[in-house]
């Protein structure tokens, strides 16, 4: 037991992270699913984090209720902007949804309420481990639920092909603001978590670089299941403490492991298919 202990207040921040970027990774897979590539969620990671700080500094409500209302302020947000924002596709809802999590860090950057560029401190540590691993659990419980439902095989059709997929009678517009809402709610309960864990947020946490980290795990780890968000997360999580002489170059890393994915593995590091077929070969032999 002390060898566990030792371990684990080694690494316990380590951990934690990871299971943090496993919601924000799950979330840009929703809307990855259904053929959307949006920049947003840093931003709304961002304000789910803010809204449920402000509460518990200022209004002392319950930790329950506070990651509720951190979860629920950028869903409201992403219904938002979301209707007029997905008639874009592709590159042009990137660069939309980028210039929104611009716009929403530099708001935060200029208002007192939330100590503007010094950030917010002081927030009480509340969440602990368990409260992730639920967290967790039911969100891959929910998300795996909804990928084989009606919804979910909506999903997958509007990504193949929109247009084939309003011929044959989805509503494409409701299920891609659906997707991006609930991808919203997922990165916002997210936020929340991390700032009742690390006494202390930024806007820096919330821009460009942090939209471009939680998008490289996703692809890394694959999209065709949900063990590949996780993956890829917990990959880019750890590989920052086995490779800290790169510190300084950790944007540019990210950038060169997005790129060989793409170029060699554009399914990511765990496709289904890929291994199903692996192991259907090995039996063969």
């Amino acid at each position: 037991m002390e060898g566990f202990s030792d371990f684990w207040s080694t690494y316990s921040t380590l951990i934690f992270t990871v299971g943090i970027h496993a919601l924000l990774a799950l979330s840009i897979w929703l809307t990855l699913a259904c053929g959307l590539l949006s920049l947003a969620n840093a931003a709304f990671m961002g304000i789910g984090a803010y809204t449920a700080a402000l509460l518990t500094v200022n209004l002392g409500w319950p930790f329950p209720v506070v990651l509720a209302a951190g979860a629920l302020a950028p869903v409201l947000v992403a219904l938002t902007i979301g209707v007029p924002t997905l008639r874009l596709s592709g590159v042009y809802l990137a660069m939309a949804t980028l210039a929104f999590g611009e716009v929403s860090r530099v708001i935060i950057l200029n208002l007192d309420v939330t100590g503007g560029p010094e950030g917010l401190n002081g927030i009480p540590l509340v969440t602990e481990g368990w409260h992730i691993v639920l967290v967790l659990a039911v969100v891959g419980y929910g998300l795996a639920r909804l990928r084989r439902s009606r919804v979910g095989r909506a999903f997958e059709a509007i990504k193949e092909d929109e247009v084939a997929a309003r011929l044959m009678g989805i509503n494409v517009d409701r299920h891609k603001l659906f997707a991006f809402t609930l991808g919203a709610g997922l990165a916002g309960l997210a936020g929340a978590l991390n700032a009742h864990y690390t006494f202390f947020i930024s806007p820096r946490e919330y821009g460009f670089e942090n939209a471009v980290d939680i998008l490289t795990m996703t692809v890394l780890g694959g999209i065709s299941s949900l063990i590949g968000p996780v993956l890829g997360a917990t990959i880019l999580t750890l590989l920052p403490e086995l490779l800290r002489f790169l510190h300084d170059y950790r944007l540019a890393v990210n950038g060169v492991i997005l790129i060989l994915v793409v170029l060699f593995l554009p399914t990511g590091l765990w496709d289904s298919r890929r291994i199903r077929a692996w192991f259907a070969g090995r039996s063969q032999k």
